[in-house]
């Protein structure tokens, strides 16, 4: 059968369960007694098990069932947790991930395991628990039909009543000619979870998963729908027969006392993933899963209306017909809708990125020997899509410069009367139009004076220079190429090749990075973003017969001032703007813009005054034509050294208008 329809699922899936795994295994490192923290691993790696062997990866089935193994030993009190058994099962699951990536880029799978399964075999030794003469596998309670069930699902099941749900026993039968019976299960308990909640199936999870049940199979779970729309939802998963809803309710499942249940069972029983009152009930699903290329294919197009609605909102403004006029300008509110929906659902949040953080930092606090703990904020915070498949190279660079760089070593944090454990925050926020990255560590701080006679020595700045530089200055001198302070180089940082990547990427998605530090307290590096890449809003100015694009994102202010009150300071010309020294840059002079021979000198110049940091420098134009949405173009392959020029966008009359990187004119 071809399982092709079926692969992005699983990858997706995977990629999942994976994550919760690594979620879950860094509770489990700071809550080592948390057998219920070991159940929800359990679970995940159960099902990716189950999974990888319907899709036929028996390398990584049977990876994961080693690593079930460990895992079941552990939530069984059969073997404790130890930092070995720690470190090898991350290391599974590293692998796990490698082998997943690999069936993604249209790989088969297929790793060495060998090493990593003698090692979890050793781990596999096992010993009698010590009451394991009080444990009798059988012991459960049957209900009123062929599901067995204990006392503990008893009492979900009263709590369920309690708190309004209705309990439902199902029979599930599937097409006598379905080939992947587990597959089709899988899909059912995923509708049926959507709904409700499973308290238990016959056969087992384990046997359906592995297709020992024939053509059909029974699931007990609570819900608040009605059974007519559970039946009705079940029934639309592709080759399902029928569901049939059983006539017993289980009206005895009350009626049980705790005698019948032993109390080793009670112990090892693995907890439900959440609450069934009210605040925690599972709500339906609404969403459908796109493909990225078809959003991306559907902004290229809303991008094309756009400019073909600045061309017809130019076109009614000559004609002055009002039935065109009053069509455009509904055309532009739906528009305006239109492009608000398609950016919202471009937006992602920035969790697709943080999520992987955790687990590098307590890997490289490991190789550093330093005791931290990471802080996540704002993960729910949004950002375009594309925006965020280039932010996380720029992130894993900062954090391991706070882990290597920012924070001390034990002995030294002690001796400075600090905790012990070093602390990292990783904090997103709106803020107007722009998200905020914070990359803030408790550590040592910046020393001005280290970086100055480094910058000095490399001749990043001359002496002279050095002694008019504000602390921000000084510190945004780190993102020079090659810079480092690093007494030591290190395999995590100190190489001198990290923080200019930093400042480069960060400025190409159009953002900002700053720094604020202080000696001995610690540094924030702080990230701005635009929220979308694809559609700015800008100021259109006029440079001789050019027309040129600012994004608004950059402009402080705009202004005029006569001739007569520019000045020369060091060959470069200036004004006095509110107090303080503004170069200018003649966009004629640097575009090399032809001059219209007709044009006699101005005596008022218009100046957009632009902003990287906190530094600034005045756009010097002919005029200013007002503000409009662009879509921004690249410009290709053959034109991507053009200095000063992010792209290029279509006017509404057809001109092609180029938009301006302001950021490249402040050094």
């Amino acid at each position: 059968m071809d399982l092709n329809g079926y692969l992005e699922m699983f990858i997706e899936e995977s990629k999942d369960h994976l994550q919760a795994i690594n979620d879950e295994l860094l509770k489990l490192e700071a809550e080592p007694e948390n057998t219920a923290i070991v159940n929800e691993i359990f679970r995940s790696a159960h099902t990716l098990k189950g999974m990888a062997g319907s899709m036929g990866f028996e390398d990584l089935a049977s990876l994961t069932h080693e690593m079930e193994n460990v895992l079941d030993l552990l939530r069984n009190a059969k073997l404790r947790i130890t930092p070995e058994i720690m470190d090898v099962i991350f290391k599974c699951v590293d692998l796990i991930e490698k082998m997943v990536d690999s069936i993604e880029q249209g790989g088969d799978g297929k790793e060495n395991v060998k090493d990593i399964v003698t090692q979890l075999t050793r781990i596999q030794a096992p010993s009698p628990s010590p009451h394991s003469e009080d444990f009798d596998s059988s012991q459960e309670v049957a209900a009123a039909s062929e599901i067995l069930i204990d006392e503990y699902q008893v009492s979900v099941i009263n709590e369920a009543r309690k708190t309004g749900n209705n309990v439902y026993e199902f029979k599930v039968t599937l097409d006598e000619n379905c080939a992947m019976t587990s597959v089709r299960a899988y899909m059912v308990f995923q509708a049926a979870e959507e709904l409700g909640e499973i308290i238990k199936s016959h056969p087992s999870v384990e046997q359906i998963e592995e297709g020992d049940f024939g053509q059909s199979f029974t699931i007990l779970m609570v819900s608040e729908f009605e059974a007519q729309e559970i039946q009705t939802q079940l029934s639309n998963v592709s080759e399902v027969k029928e569901v049939i809803l059983s006539e017993k309710v289980h009206q005895s499942l009350g009626d049980f006392s705790k005698s019948d249940i032993s109390k080793k069972e009670q112990t090892n029983r693995p907890q439900t993933k959440e609450g069934l009152d009210g605040s925690k009930k599972k709500q339906r699903t609404k969403s459908i899963r796109v493909d990225i290329e078809k959003l991306d294919h559907l902004m290229n197009l809303f991008s094309e209306l756009i400019i073909d609605r600045g061309r017809l909102e130019q076109i009614s403004r000559k004609s002055q017909l009002s039935e065109l006029t009053e069509t455009v300008e509904h055309m532009t509110r739906i528009s305006t809708d239109l492009q608000g929906l398609i950016l919202n659902m471009r937006m992602v949040p920035v969790e697709q990125v943080f999520n992987r953080f955790p687990r590098m930092v307590r890997d490289l606090a490991k190789d550093l020997n330093k005791k931290v703990q990471l802080v996540v904020e704002g993960a729910e915070t949004e950002l375009d899509r594309t925006v965020i498949d280039e932010i996380g190279d720029p992130l894993v660079h900062l954090l391991r410069n706070a882990l290597d760089h920012g924070l001390e070593t034990t002995e030294e944090r002690l001796a400075s009367k600090k905790p012990e454990e070093g602390k990292i925050l990783l904090k997103a926020f709106h803020g107007g139009n722009h998200v905020f990255i914070e990359v803030t560590d408790d550590g040592k701080g910046i020393n001005r004076e280290k970086v100055l006679n480094k910058a000095i020595e490399r001749s990043v700045v001359t002496e002279e220079e050095a002694k008019s530089l504000t602390d921000q200055q000084v510190y945004a001198l780190i993102f020079s190429s090659g810079f480092s302070t690093a007494d030591k180089i290190s395999d995590i940082s100190g190489r001198g090749v990290g923080l200019d990547v930093v400042k480069t990427k960060i400025e190409s998605l159009g953002g900002v990075i700053s720094i604020d530090s202080t000696l001995g307290q610690g540094s924030i590096f702080r990230i701005q973003l635009p929220l979308t890449l694809s559609i700015i809003n800008s100021m259109l100015v006029k440079v001789e017969e050019e027309t040129y694009a600012i994004p608004f994102s950059s402009i402080v202010e705009i202004t005029t001032v006569s001739q007569e009150h520019v000045s020369t300071l060091h060959g470069q010309k200036v004004i006095q703007f509110r107090g303080q020294v503004v170069p200018l840059v003649y966009l004629n002079e640097v575009y090399h813009v032809p001059p219209v021979e007709t044009k006699s000198n101005k005596e008022q110049l218009f100046i957009v005054i632009v902003r990287n940091g906190d530094q600034t420098v005045g756009l010097v134009v002919d005029s200013v034509l007002g503000q409009q949405e662009v879509v921004l173009k690249s410009l290709g392959g053959f034109l991507n050294n053009l200095f000063a020029i992010s792209g290029a966008t279509i006017l509404g009359n057809g001109e092609v208008a180029l938009i301006i990187d302001s950021n490249q004119f402040i050094k």
